[in-house]
């Protein structure tokens, strides 16, 4: 761990400071390394509280595990049989972006595709955007060429898009 300090601080200061970095960093990673991360079981968990929380509790996975690495996807899920898988390469996010995953994959249980119903589930997630943000730069960081949590950039879109935002300018223009 690299700590830079102003150069007028102190001895005194500088020990405070470092010390003082070290214990965030610390608290940080310990947040981020949820127990949701440790197994399966606990990953159903908290789908279960994600979709208490977000889905009216109408999303109810059979199960729910980490899988080797996907080649073009963050995760997965087959609404027939309920289950949902989610790459170990998202075991070091911070916990908000795997609570978006897990969303994600748990409004395919309620809509398969990736239409406007779909994504009026998912939004109920606040972090939604956030999210997706920093899956993209994780992608494009590691020269992964993911772009969406399922991996296909077609299906990422979301429908409509466009027109939401060009709709509330005519709605203001005069009749």
């Amino acid at each position: 761990m690299v700590v830079f300090i102003p150069g007028w601080m102190s001895e005194s200061e500088e020990h405070r400071w470092v010390d003082e970095m070290v214990r965030r960093i610390e608290r940080s990673e310990a947040k981020r390394r949820s127990p949701a991360r440790k197994s399966d079981d606990a990953l159903l968990q908290r789908c279960t509280e994600l979709s208490e929380r977000y889905l009216d509790g109408k999303a109810v996975p059979v199960s729910v595990r980490w899988v080797p690495p996907m080649r073009t996807r963050w995760a997965s899920c087959t609404p027939d049989d309920g289950t949902i898988r989610i790459s170990e390469r998202l075991r070091d996010v911070p916990g908000w972006v795997v609570d978006y995953v897990l969303v994600h994959e748990l409004a395919h249980l309620l809509e398969p595709g990736h239409d406007a119903a779909f994504w009026a589930w998912v939004h109920r997630y606040p972090r939604t955007e956030r999210a997706m943000g920093y899956l993209e730069g994780l992608s494009a960081a590691a020269g992964l060429g993911f772009v969406g949590t399922d991996g296909d950039a077609e299906a990422e879109a979301e429908p409509g898009a466009a027109a939401a935002e060009i709709e509330p300018a005519a709605e203001a223009a005069p009749a």
